[in-house]
């Protein structure tokens, strides 16, 4: 099978399976794994953060970053199509407590989009508290949010008395993408979180960052959601050598993506968004011809496994255990299997 649902789909490498056995640990609840308190303080650093926070998900980062910045009953605005908004299991309402506002397009949010969508200030109305924005955004296809962009959102959501948070499940990508440092991706939020076992191979975990004080409510709200682990240094040994060895092999997956959609690029019966990262989207022909869900299931049969992103849209993610072989496979099964669709 060639597995392209996503880039958490990775196995821990044989150099990352040895870092993971030969770890220092200690209990993390008691703050004595000197090998998560080594990632933390990588992650921090590389991101211009104080403090950093090993958590066992992107989802539980994000929720705890939500608690952080809001309280029940307040607004938060998100970029459209966010992570917390599609893929989190309602947590934000059932967990955080707070109302997520979708605003911008395709990841992107401008300074008006955000002032546009401000509560006033009366008793009927709840407070608008936070943003959200996403980088790489994943229902835009994997893309890169610029630097110009995300600072001016910042700077207008902190005008606004706002603070902000950054899901960069897949921040590492843009920052490849962009050839820029991470901490340049990451800008001038409040908190941001990057995901240790999606494009980075690791096989659990995220880190949270933000100021000292942050962390430290942080380390509250993980223990309270269950997310207070022991001797983890296992888990973020494994983080570190992605650190080491994984970050810059980034641009392999995206060539592989551009690889992927240039060879689906003039295929009638679909269409290719040109991709940023590794993130392809291919959107199927809408006259109820065939469906995305019947044309995944025809992919499975021929080998290739693809995620579902919409009645007619479906994603495929690159990464470290697709070849560009694979990919020459993949594209040429897909070109295969929408020829008689479209006859």
């Amino acid at each position: 099978m060639i597995d392209l649902r996503s880039d958490t789909v990775t196995r821990p490498t044989p150099g990352m399976r040895a870092a993971m056995a030969s770890a220092v640990v200690g209990d993390d609840v008691f703050g004595e794994d000197p090998t998560v308190q080594e990632l933390e303080r990588r992650i921090a650093d590389l991101l211009g953060r104080e403090a950093g926070l090993f958590v066992p998900s992107g989802t539980m980062a994000n929720q705890i970053a939500l608690q952080l910045h809001a309280r029940h009953g307040d607004e938060v605005l998100v970029a459209e199509g966010a992570h917390c908004l599609w893929y989190e299991s309602g947590a934000a309402a059932a967990i955080a407590g707070v109302q997520l506002v979708s605003v911008g397009l395709d990841g992107e949010v401008t300074p008006d989009q955000i002032r546009g969508a401000l509560r006033p200030r009366v008793d009927w109305c709840p407070v608008t508290r936070a943003l959200v924005l996403e980088n790489t955004h994943n229902r835009a296809g994997g893309r890169v949010i610029s630097p110009t962009i995300c600072r001016a959102a910042v700077d207008s959501a902190h005008a606004a008395g706002l603070t902000v948070h950054v899901d960069g499940a897949r921040l590492f990508n843009a920052s490849v993408a962009l050839g820029v440092p991470p901490r340049e991706v990451a800008g001038e939020a409040d908190t941001v979180s990057v995901c240790l076992s999606k494009g980075l191979g690791a096989p659990v975990g995220s880190v949270l960052v933000g100021t000292r004080d942050h962390v430290r409510d942080a380390r509250r709200l993980r223990k309270r959601m269950g997310g207070g682990m022991r001797q983890v240094g296992v888990l973020a040994a494994a983080g570190l050598y992605a650190l080491d060895h994984h970050v810059a092999r980034l641009a392999e997956d995206h060539l592989a993506a551009r690889g992927l959609a240039e060879g689906l690029t003039g295929c009638p019966g679909l269409s290719v968004v040109p991709p940023d990262t590794n993130i392809v989207l291919i959107d199927l022909r809408p006259d109820g011809s065939v469906d995305a869900n019947a044309f995944a299931n025809a992919a499975r049969a021929r080998g290739i496994l693809l995620s579902v992103f919409g009645a007619f849209r479906l994603r495929a993610v690159t990464h470290l255990e697709v070849s560009i072989d694979d990919i020459r496979t993949a594209a040429g099964v897909l070109r295969e299997l929408v020829r008689p669709v479209v006859a």
